[in-house]
């Protein structure tokens, strides 16, 4: 049994969630956390809302309320959102603690005193309009090496390099468009040249691994071309103070997000640990060596992922070129594997609240099943290449696969049961079509477990619905349902027997991806209690005085074993209901009808 990290990306906090977002951080992430307890791993899952930074000013001014404000409304929000996906966080918590101001002031106290924080006088965009200042991610403009008219302040997605605001060519302010005023600030910067070695050979190392996507190794190997040093504070009033003399006491000089947010990993593992009641159970997944790490992301993260975050704790550790001793924390474990997925698009556009393409994760649970939105994930997501939501596959997925596929094979397995025994028969004289159909499912543990393991989530769920379909052709096959002779009952007993623990089994293969459905699937097939383990939403004292808030905990310890297991005979067996919900052909034009109201539509 491995000690696992599932590092979740922290959803920003500036407003609710879209299915994009989630399709990248959060059922991936929920799907393979589910599958290694299941496999036998302890599981550690955490990550958090992230609260600090420009966006969130520019978003409490336009609301007309405090930061903090804001930030309180939205993680909630993001919360209850996330509980309803179902997604299985031992801890769900936020970077405006206290607790998380401290662990990042730990970090950056140590990074600092190993000689890789350097202070460097630096360019800062300003807005003209507001004075506030604009973060490198809030300035587009064209790409000085390949032309690309929307590449950001800090990187170009287009061709991969790491850029500065300063180098933009036409640069303006993605808030308001207008052309940023640069003046020269004191900052603290981040020597990324001086980590450069450490981090060629931990991702030369990574490759050899062969566990990486290939999409995922290669931009980050190609961004260590043209490493430099990178900011790591600014001038702004609105995140966590700087903690050295001189510094922390200016009202305007705080850490930027890519010193907090992702030692938010850090820090949720060690107030998880807290909570526990044991302050020191965070550092089996983070000093011993053995352990292993699993980053989850959309792609436009990985440059924190696969550079900054590692570069962090090298930092930390004293493992590049200038050497240094880890702080209290001692020497932290680097990513395993970051576990990056492509954009998802809806119906060929991006995501665009201010045009109305957009579906909020809270209004597709409003009106459809979790698990359909979590099965489309799965099933056509943009694991390694960009993917595209239309209405017209979600319905067509949701009715031809989950209802028509795997939920008409569990209701018409219980119906049978139900008619002509009440309880689930008895198994005698197995044939070989029966030992067969068994021996296929049995077979689809190690397969579909390997996928998961391997994070092939759509060749996982496209096998595991391929052993469904196996399940419903033993059905067609066998006719139980003219097996109505005296003398045909115990071969009517065995096949509903045989097909009983086919649909239990298909049931344990599809429940990291269809957690509540499979408690659905769980009641029908007789069972008692709680087959998938759902989180929920806890209301919390901070640790260390500060405000209350709410968290995402929950005890998975329950979590069925990744193997078959056998029926009970006897089990009573009542008239089903249906597991899923059909949908109309009238929501395809329904919801295209929405997205076309709104402003820029």
């Amino acid at each position: 049994m491995s000690k696992v990290l599932s590092a979740v990306a922290w959803p920003y906090a500036n407003g609710p969630r879209h299915i994009g977002h989630v399709a990248g951080f959060g059922v991936p992430s929920d799907v393979f956390s589910r599958y290694m307890r299941m496999a036998g791993h302890d599981v550690l899952m955490v990550s958090g809302t992230d609260e600090h930074g420009t966006p969130i000013l520019v978003a409490a001014d336009a609301a007309g309320v405090a930061p903090r404000e804001l930030a309180d409304k939205n993680n909630r929000l993001i919360v209850e959102d996330l509980v309803a996906l179902g997604l299985s966080y031992d801890l769900f918590t936020r970077t405006t603690t206290p607790h998380h101001y401290t662990v990042v002031q730990e970090m950056f106290t140590t990074v600092h005193r190993n000689g890789y924080m350097v202070e460097q006088t630096t360019s800062g965009a300003i807005s003209p309009s507001t004075g506030r200042t604009l973060p490198d991610r809030y300035i587009e403009g064209t790409c000085p090496i390949c032309g690309y008219d929307a590449a950001r302040g800090d990187q170009c997605d287009n061709c991969g390099n790491q850029l500065d605001a300063t180098d933009l060519i036409n640069p303006r302010s993605k808030i308001n468009g207008e052309t940023p005023e640069f003046v020269e600030t004191q900052h603290f910067f981040l020597d990324l040249p001086a980590l450069a070695d450490a981090l060629g050979a931990w991702l030369d190392e990574r490759e050899a691994s062969g566990t990486w996507r290939p999409n995922v190794i290669r931009f980050s190997q190609n961004i260590l071309a043209g490493i430099r040093p990178r900011a790591m504070t600014r001038d702004i009033d609105w995140g966590i103070p700087i903690p050295l003399d001189g510094w922390r006491d200016q009202p305007t000089k705080r850490l930027y997000v890519w010193f907090d947010a992702v030692i938010g990993y850090l820090s949720a593992s060690i107030e998880w640990a807290r909570r526990t009641g044991d302050p020191d159970a965070w550092r089996q997944w983070w000093n011993e060596p053995e352990a292993l790490s699993y980053y989850f992301m959309g792609k436009d993260n990985i440059v924190f992922h696969s550079q900054i975050w590692p570069a962090e704790l090298l930092a930390y550790d004293g493992r590049g070129s200038r050497g240094g001793q880890p702080g209290e924390y001692g020497d932290l474990n680097l990513p395993t594997e970051v576990v990056s997925s492509e954009f998802l698009t809806m119906e060929g556009k991006q995501f665009s609240t201010s045009r109305s393409v957009v579906i909020y994760v809270r209004d597709m649970l409003d009106r459809y099943q979790a698990d359909a939105l979590r099965y489309f994930i799965c099933a056509a997501g943009p694991e390694t290449s960009d993917s595209d939501f239309t209405w017209a596959e979600f319905v067509r997925r949701t009715n031809g696969e989950l209802v028509a596929g795997w939920g008409n094979l569990v209701n018409r397995t219980a119906t049978m049961i139900h008619k002509s025994f009440g309880e689930i028969p008895a198994a005698t004289n197995l044939i070989d079509a029966d030992n067969a159909l068994l021996a296929t499912v049995s077979e689809a543990f190690d397969v579909v477990g390997d996928l998961l393991g391997r994070h092939r989530f759509r060749q996982a769920v496209a096998e595991a619905m391929r052993v469904v379909g196996g399940v419903n052709r033993y059905v067609t096959e066998q006719e139980p349902y003219k097996l109505k002779e005296p003398g045909e009952r115990e071969r009517l007993g065995t096949i509903l027997h045989v097909t009983a623990r086919a649909v239990g089994d298909c049931n344990t293969l599809l429940s990291p991806f269809l957690p509540h459905s499979s408690n659905e699937v769980h009641r029908v097939l007789g069972g008692d209690g709680v087959f998938q383990p759902m989180p929920r939403i806890d209301e919390v004292d901070d640790l260390d005085g500060g405000l209350g808030y709410p968290i995402i905990t929950g005890d998975y310890s329950t979590a069925p074993a990744w193997q078959p297991r056998p029926v009970v005979v006897g089990t009573p067996i009542a008239k089903p209901a249906p597991v899923f919900t059909k949908l109309d052909a009238s929501v395809v034009d329904d919801e295209l009808a929405r997205l076309r109201v709104g402003p820029g539509a």
